[in-house]
C-alpha cells in the first residue's frame, strides 16, 4: 500500500534525463498512480522554452521511458496548458511532487486549491540531480552539449 491514492507531477520533458527520472522515481515510490503534466508546445514557448521535440513526440517518449523504467505502474499524462493543470481540480490529488527549483509553485497550488475549496496536497520536494560538475543536470545544459542525460560532463575546456 503507497503513502497516497494519486500525486502530480509536471514538465516538458523535452530530454528525458536523470534529474526527470529521480522525480519519477519518487512519485511512483509513494503513490499508487502518478498524474503527468507535459506542457504544451505553446505553454512551453510562453515560459521561454524552446523544445527540441514537438508534444506528440515528447509524450511518446515519456511514456516509453516510464515503461521500460516503471513497469507496471499507473500513470495518466495531460496536456498541460497551464502552470497545474489537472492537480488543481482533482480532489483525489493528494501530493504534488517537485524539484527544489519548482517548489514555490507547491504554494500556489495549494491557495488555488483553497480557492475552489479542495483540500491542499502534500509538497514532496525532491533535491535536484547533479551532474559530476556539482551543477544540476537540466535540458539546457544537455542541448548545450555541457553533459549527457546522466550528467557526465561533455565540454573537454571545462
Amino acid at each position: 500500500m503507497s503513502e497516497y491514492s494519486l500525486v502530480a507531477i509536471g514538465g516538458t520533458f523535452d530530454i528525458i534525463h536523470k534529474g526527470h527520472l529521480t522525480l519519477l522515481s519518487n512519485a511512483f515510490a509513494v503513490s499508487d498512480k502518478v498524474i503527468i503534466g507535459i506542457t504544451s508546445d505553446e505553454f512551453a514557448t510562453k515560459k521561454g522554452k524552446i523544445p527540441i521535440n514537438k508534444y506528440d513526440r515528447r509524450f511518446e517518449n515519456l511514456t516509453s521511458v516510464i515503461s521500460k523504467e516503471f513497469p507496471n505502474s499507473l500513470f495518466q499524462i495531460s496536456k498541460l496548458e497551464n502552470d497545474f493543470g489537472p492537480a488543481v481540480l482533482e480532489k483525489e490529488v493528494e501530493a504534488l511532487i517537485v524539484s527544489d527549483e519548482t517548489s514555490p509553485q507547491g504554494n500556489i497550488l495549494n491557495q488555488l486549491r483553497a480557492e475552489k475549496k479542495i483540500p491542499p496536497v502534500q509538497i514532496i520536494v525532491v533535491p535536484m540531480f547533479l551532474a559530476k560538475d556539482g551543477v544540476r543536470i537540466s535540458t539546457t545544459r544537455i542541448k548545450n552539449s555541457e553533459i549527457d542525460i546522466d550528467g557526465n560532463l561533455l565540454s573537454i575546456d571545462k
